[in-house]
């Protein structure tokens, strides 16, 4: 069963996640190292070897809802992406996504809560994890309430 894949672009990182088969849950996959890596090349390997049939991009929005130079660097990577893979890609607004991440890992012990101190491992991840997360409970509430004029 094809699955979905999320990424949280970042200028050093790219955190990917990937959902479960059933599309409920979404799972921390790996960190591509953008100074290391072909990005765009592993993305490419990673969309065929997970099987998926789409693909979920955090669009970092500012506070108030507007893009700003994050944004359009993600729209550009985006698009350097799309030409290669043939499934769609979807963009969603990533706000607060890093922050429940920590959160995330503070509470299972992965992270020190301590301000100022450094992570023990990456949250790029966990992030893009939480964005597909979001992405799927979204998915879910449209399908169970189709009537539902907040969606």
């Amino acid at each position: 069963m094809p699955r979905s894949l999320s990424l949280d672009i970042g200028n050093r990182r790219i955190g990917v996640a990937v959902s479960d088969a059933s599309k409920l849950i979404a799972r921390p996959l790996c960190v591509i190292d953008r100074k290391t890596e072909n990005a765009l090349g592993r993305l490419v390997e990673l969309a065929g070897e997970q099987q998926v049939d789409e693909i979920i991009i955090g669009l970092p929005l500012n506070t108030n809802g507007t893009k700003g130079e994050q944004a359009e660097r993600v729209e550009q990577f985006v698009a350097q992406l799309q030409s290669r893979v043939t499934v769609p890609i979807k963009l969603i607004d990533e706000r607060y996504s890093t922050m429940e991440a920590q959160n995330i890992m503070v509470q299972n012990g992965t992270r020190s809560g301590k301000r100022g101190s450094k992570p023990n491992q990456p949250d790029d991840a966990v992030a893009a994890a939480v964005i597909l997360q979001r992405y799927l409970d979204e998915q879910r509430a449209v399908v169970e309430n189709p009537d539902d004029e907040a969606w």
